[in-house]
């Protein structure tokens, strides 16, 4: 039984629920951490830069650290350290400096847990022998959801964050952990000294690039701002402003689950302006409308509309030619990850220069973009 329970598939579908609930836990509250720490938002816009900034110095090491003692011995640590990032920004003293300390360690391990789960998930998927990468980004989205949905119920419960974050943390781990501890052997290999830290991409691979960084501004912004868009816009409570990523992570997940099917039936090209123009839509129900059901059928339209595009950019970049895939993918996830990490900046800053619904407009903007630029989601052809 516990061998059948405890497969590899579940231990890294594990790792990426938990990381994603955590982040969902995190985005839930970001209202009353602003209110207690007595933040606007371009305070907070520079916080968030902060956190962005420790996942990106995360990266390079989390990767060479996998390479060095194995992806998932990596991943069980830092899901071990994320979980006490997050406890720790709910408990910071009300000091921009504390705040900005906790929130630059929740990035890091956030961060670097991303980079060694999915390593870890490349290994699984090689030895399963068939396509399985889908599937644990739909369980990341899924916790997301959940651990957002823990907001609304801690809201109604009136629980503090502190309390709130410590006890979601330890749910959480409790069920997620044990799954991590099957039996697996990663892969180990030396890094290079003179190999580069990041990956720029080149050639049409910085269109595919740009889709991929329209998508992830949306993202991130929705996880930073989406329930202080919801507060401020329509009026609502904290729990109730909380159910605005639950709706978006949600309808990402099923989607995801869905994805490779419609892919495979439409083509990267028109999946990519469609979900371009759903995005949009979403993105102007909740602008133009601006009352509480329209923007939370706004979000989960956003939710659908960004749920594919980052699996179809890895898979174009894995096929462009003259370029190895490993090298490829890096530099279109280096672009990716730039628009999940400046997207809430972002956001804060033209907040607080304007409104929130006015700087949500931006995320219109890129939909659009993204879904005119489609075309580079087109596999090239072979040269002779």
């Amino acid at each position: 039984m516990t061998a059948t329970l405890f497969t590899p598939w579940r231990a890294v579908s594990a790792m990426f629920v938990l990381n994603g609930a955590f982040l969902g836990i995190w985005a839930s509250r970001i209202p009353s951490i602003r209110d207690v720490q007595g933040l606007d938002k371009g305070q907070f816009g520079i916080l968030l830069l902060v956190m962005a900034i420790g996942a990106l110095i995360s990266f390079p090491i989390a990767g060479r650290l996998a390479d060095r003692f194995g992806a998932a011995r990596i991943t069980r640590i830092l899901a071990v350290l994320y979980g006490a990032s997050l406890v720790g920004i709910a408990l910071a003293p009300v000091s921009i400096l504390a705040l900005g300390a906790a929130m630059f360690f929740f990035g890091a391990t956030h961060g670097g847990m991303d980079v060694t789960m999915n390593s870890w998930a490349t290994e699984v998927e090689k030895r399963a022998g068939r396509p399985i990468m889908s599937s644990f980004h739909a369980t990341w989205s899924f916790g997301t959801g959940l651990g957002a949905l823990s907001g609304y119920f801690a809201g109604v419960a009136g629980l503090g964050s502190g309390l709130h974050f410590l006890l979601a943390a330890a749910l959480f781990s409790m069920l997620c952990l044990p799954f991590a501890t099957i039996q697996w052997t990663s892969e180990r290999t030396v890094s290079h000294g003179g190999a580069p830290l990041f990956n720029l991409p080149r050639g049409m691979l910085i269109l595919v690039g740009l889709v991929g960084f329209c998508t992830t501004i949306g993202e991130g912004g929705m996880v930073d701002w989406s329930a202080t868009f919801l507060i401020e816009v329509t009026q609502v409570n904290e729990a109730r402003a909380a159910l605005g990523f639950t709706a978006f992570s949600v309808l990402m997940v099923v989607t995801r689950l869905l994805g490779d099917r419609v892919i495979a039936a439409l083509g990267p090209v028109l999946v990519t302006r469609l979900s371009g123009g759903i995005a949009a839509l979403g993105g102007l129900l909740a602008v133009v409308a601006g009352t509480y059901w329209m923007s939370l059928l706004g979000f989960a339209l956003m939710g659908i509309g960004y749920a594919t595009i980052i699996p179809m950019a890895f898979s174009r970049a894995a096929r462009e030619d003259g370029v190895s895939a490993g090298q490829a993918i890096a530099s279109v996830a280096t672009l990716g990850y730039g628009g999940l990490l400046l997207g809430p900046p972002i956001i804060g800053g033209l907040a607080e220069l304007t409104s929130i619904r006015l700087a949500f407009g931006l995320l219109i903007v890129l939909a659009v973009l993204m879904s005119l630029i489609a075309g580079a989601m087109r596999p090239s052809i072979p040269k002779d």
